[in-house]
């Protein structure tokens, strides 16, 4: 059935089309999911004709990978400046953990605040029912946020065994991810059990962990 033109994003004339048939996807696929919603609710709450989606973006498939990919790319960004912004802060002298805790903020902080919690419904319903291209996620966001962390790390921590730097900066990442699909789980259950992941002490903890273990392949031994 048709989304009333008043309980969607249509209330944003000023947007183009596209822009529109992108909010309001964004809205949909968060609250009912890809397989509920349907071309007919887009073009409705987007306040414009069936056509419009095919014409902008060839399918609903397409249509939700760009709703994706207008996040993805700003997350990226976002990402890679902290690296920056950490290692211009330096005077020089970069410090491991200003880096690891720079890069851990700016990867979960767009998950933890009000705006974020659609985004946050998004990866969830992802990760039940995907629908994504498999490389979508490898060649817009991972490659170029690994490549970057591992040119900073590299020279912040120079005693780092080469063989090492992939693997410690996989190993952060994966801290990362963890703790937004935790908090993705946390928004389907009213269990206690996630209340343990609030964001500024799972922050903490995965820099002083990071850094114990960066520090002693550094020096030599296995931990």
């Amino acid at each position: 059935m048709a989304i009333p033109h008043e309980n969607s994003v249509v209330s944003s004339p000023g947007k183009g089309v596209r822009d529109r048939l992108l909010d309001v996807a964004e809205e949909f696929f968060s609250d009912r999911g890809f397989d509920s919603t349907s071309i007919r609710d887009l073009a409705a709450g987007a306040g414009c004709n069936i056509a419009s989606v095919n014409y902008y973006f060839g399918s609903k498939e397409n249509l939700y990978a760009e709703v994706w990919r207008r996040h993805l790319l700003t997350l990226r960004d976002a990402r890679i400046a902290s690296i920056d912004e950490a290692m211009a802060n330096s005077g020089g002298k970069p410090d491991l953990e200003d880096l690891l805790r720079s890069f851990a903020s700016a990867f979960i902080g767009p998950f933890v605040d009000e705006s974020g919690s659609r985004l946050i419904t998004l990866i969830a319903r992802e990760m039940i029912n995907p629908h994504l291209p498999s490389s979508m996620f490898g060649n817009d966001v991972i490659r170029p946020t690994i490549s970057a962390m591992q040119q900073a790390l590299t020279q912040v921590c120079p005693e780092l065994p080469e063989s090492k730097v992939p693997l410690v900066v996989f190993s952060l990442i994966g801290q990362l991810v963890h703790t937004i699909r935790m908090r993705a789980m946390s928004e389907w259950t009213d269990d206690g059990a996630f209340a343990m992941f609030e964001p500024a002490k799972v922050i903490e903890h995965i820099v002083d962990f990071s850094a114990a273990g960066i520090r002693g392949y550094a020096g030599g031994k296995t931990i």
